[in-house]
């Protein structure tokens, strides 16, 4: 080989090393522009957070007598994004990740618009009250749950607050109105011991609730509501709903179910609250018994690995939607059903 021909080799790794060298400053350009963007999600719902948050006068006006007017509500729990449920350990009949889970919210929001335009019929609604009742991550609560999501707790609740800012866009382009009150669960606090003190803000579902809330800010349509306690009073027209999680409920296994020890919280709730009906996740089990003053939720999770160990019977993944008249309170109600095998691919 000449002397010419090294030189021109030479040449050919320099420029092969100074493209590998500008792609890898791309990359880490890329990098650095994504977490800023992620900071300043964090900064500006920390400052959100500070803000008084009101209850919009749509919800309390009065409304004529006669007028076919309702109110679309409907509450959002228990979606445990990024809990991985393996079909293998289940049977098959049920499977969770980050991809199944976004097409199960899809559909939710999708279902709560469907259901609004093609079932729930032959009335004006004046918009829609969707709760947050908590639940909304897998969180770090146990080491299997650390071992096993799909992604750390930070970038959960970053992904997770976009998904659902894009589903309330849709809801606040159909309803015109749309109010979020926001309640914490239990798998969404830092620490594994559950805590009393500052409970609702050392939870990833509070930080989901302030930056939804930061990223509507100035949006009129869309409105929050997130207490510091565990509990939110919801008043739509002359219907006052409580809402919370349901890990205050102790208790559930006899023959009676879940009933006994869900009547005996909402006994004690009302030493402390006025409220027509309590509205409640944790339980993963859909219950729609507004006359009895209660409302649980389903699951968008459905079946996991620690509900077939512990032979609960397997429920679909459903969400709470009804109806609130101001003449008569809650009137209609209906599943939203937010799986699809086929779609899903399990």
């Amino acid at each position: 080989m000449s002397l010419s021909d090294d030189l021109h080799a030479g040449e050919d790794i320099q420029r092969a090393r100074n493209d590998a060298l500008t792609d890898e400053v791309g990359r880490l350009r890329r990098i650095i522009t994504d977490q800023q963007g992620r900071i300043d999600a964090l900064e500006r719902a920390i400052d959100y957070s500070g803000r008084a948050l009101t209850i919009p006068k749509w919800l309390t006006k009065r409304t004529p007598k006669g007028d076919k007017i309702a109110t679309l509500c409907s509450i959002l729990s228990d979606t445990h994004f990024d809990e991985v449920v393996n079909p293998a350990e289940l049977d098959g009949r049920n499977a969770y990740d980050r991809r199944i889970a976004e097409l199960r919210l899809e559909k939710y929001f999708n279902g709560i618009c469907r259901l609004s335009a093609d079932y729930l019929t032959g009335m004006t609604y004046d918009g829609l009250v969707l709760m947050l009742g908590g639940d909304l991550v897998s969180g770090d609560i146990n080491e299997e749950l650390t071992e096993t999501n799909a992604a750390s707790m930070l970038d959960t609740v970053l992904h997770w607050s976009g998904q659902i800012a894009a589903g309330l866009e849709l809801v606040a382009d159909t309803f015109g109105s749309v109010h979020v009150p926001v309640v914490v669960g239990n798998h969404g606090r830092r620490s594994r011991k559950p805590r009393m003190k500052g409970r609702a803000r050392d939870n990833f579902d509070w930080m989901i609730g302030q930056i939804l809330a930061s990223q509507f800010d100035g949006d009129p349509r869309v409105t929050f509501e997130i207490p510091d306690g565990t509990d939110c009073l919801v008043q739509v027209h002359d219907t006052r709903f409580l809402l919370t999680h349901g890990d205050q409920v102790s208790g559930g296994g006899g023959i009676g179910g879940i009933w006994p020890p869900i009547m005996r919280m909402v006994a004690k709730k009302r030493v402390r609250h006025q409220f027509d009906a309590v509205v409640m996740g944790h339980w993963h089990q859909l219950l729609m018994a507004p006359t009895a003053g209660v409302i649980v939720n389903g699951s968008l999770k459905g079946e996991d690995e620690y509900a077939a160990v512990m032979n609960f019977a397997p429920e679909r993944a459903q969400q709470a939607l009804w109806t609130v008249a101001p003449e008569h309170g809650v009137t209609f109600s209906a599943p939203v059903f937010c799986d699809d095998r086929k779609k899903e691919g399990w």
